[in-house]
């Protein structure tokens, strides 16, 4: 078996010839890493839980363009407040011969829901930016009352 190793963030040479498995670039664990800006720890953390599935070369981790599509899936999942559960659920519906109208329904769905989440979050944060802007304006107005010499009677 021919392997190639590749940066993680490399361009792929593109060919009009179907690439064979035999071919295929692999990425080891730490350019992985270095590329998606995530420990190793985290990649192998994501690979217990069944997220991605790196070939394995004896103990070293050979990562396929498979896991780099999972992994970009994963963090961006994760950057949106999806929990790991849900995005190994809609991940686990891909088809690559399907319509994956199953997986795209369910995306949409959990996609809806924590959009309503988000926008709640939103509004409570909005809601003590205020308060808290309120209250730092009484604070000057009260230091500056304060601060200032009293008038002498004559």
């Amino acid at each position: 078996m021919m392997m190639t190793f590749n940066q993680a963030g490399e361009a792929l040479p593109v060919n009009d010839d179907a690439v064979s498995d035999a071919q295929e670039e692999y990425t080891r664990i730490g350019d992985m890493a270095k590329s998606f800006g995530v420990t190793l720890r985290a990649l192998r953390f994501y690979e217990d839980k069944g997220l991605i599935s790196p070939k394995r070369d004896g103990s070293t981790r050979l990562y396929t363009r498979r896991d780099k599509a999972r992994l970009k899936l994963i963090l961006l999942g994760r950057k949106v407040g999806f929990s790991l559960r849900d995005v190994k659920q809609m991940m686990d519906l891909y088809d690559p011969n399907g319509t994956n109208i199953k997986q795209l329904r369910l995306t949409l769905e959990k996609s809806e829901r924590q959009l309503t989440r988000l926008q709640k979050q939103r509004a409570a944060i909005d809601e003590a930016l205020s308060e808290l802007s309120d209250m730092m304006t009484e604070v000057r107005k009260q230091l500056s009352e304060r601060a200032q010499p009293t008038a002498i009677a004559s």
